[in-house]
């Protein structure tokens, strides 16, 4: 069976309001509503989320289709940016660039992607240790860290080449049996006609 890694698509900017406490935009909503409705969306038992708000909203909407619960863990938030909070996408993408560039150092106080990888890493495969692997599991969460797990199941080296497409709403499959990278970043609408039985 499989484990899907989803991030919640487009959101409201506000940069008045911390950025973990961020809600669904009407596009994003729509977008996790359709991506619900999907074969491999409605055969997940088991919903994990970051505590922001996001995506939990993101989880929420799958859980309502799927009879899933949502389990809200330590771990799973994106990479800690409190440092220098709401920043305008052009230097945000310019911070992001060197967050992936240069794992080992913070940028501008950031976590580093190095540590962000160690985290999440530890909060995914402790989930997945005590998880039955004949049932679907999905883990909602945020671009970077995902990003970072994914590099992870990959065998691959952090770097910016492998973020997810922009806009948000993208996800990656892995293969519970041995935790091998199944698929890569892809937007919700293509993964909706993936095949179940690719995942096996």
């Amino acid at each position: 069976m499989y484990a899907l890694y989803l991030t919640h698509p487009q959101v409201i900017v506000d940069p008045g309001t911390p950025v973990p406490r961020w809600r669904l935009s009407d596009d994003g909503r729509a977008r996790a509503q359709r991506f619900a409705r999907a074969a491999l969306a409605r055969g997940i038992k088991r919903m994990v989320s970051s505590h922001e708000t996001k995506a939990l909203e993101t989880a929420s909407i799958l859980a309502a289709a799927n009879g899933a619960a949502v389990e809200a863990l330590d771990g799973f938030e994106e990479n800690d940016r409190s440092s220098t909070g709401y920043v305008p996408h052009k230097r945000f993408l310019q911070l992001r660039e060197t967050f992936f560039g240069r794992p080992d150092q913070s940028v501008e106080g950031w976590e580093s992607a190095g540590h962000a990888q160690r985290r999440i890493v530890l909060a995914a495969m402790a989930v997945l240790q005590g998880h039955d692997a004949r049932e679907p599991i999905a883990f909602v969460g945020h671009g970077a860290v995902g990003t970072l797990l994914k590099c992870h199941f990959g065998k691959r080296s952090i770097a910016m080449v492998e973020d997810q497409p922009d806009g948000g709403g993208n996800t990656f499959m892995v293969r519970l049996a041995d935790l091998h990278l199944i698929s890569d970043w892809m937007p919700m609408e293509s993964f909706s006609a993936y095949g179940v039985n690719a995942s096996r």
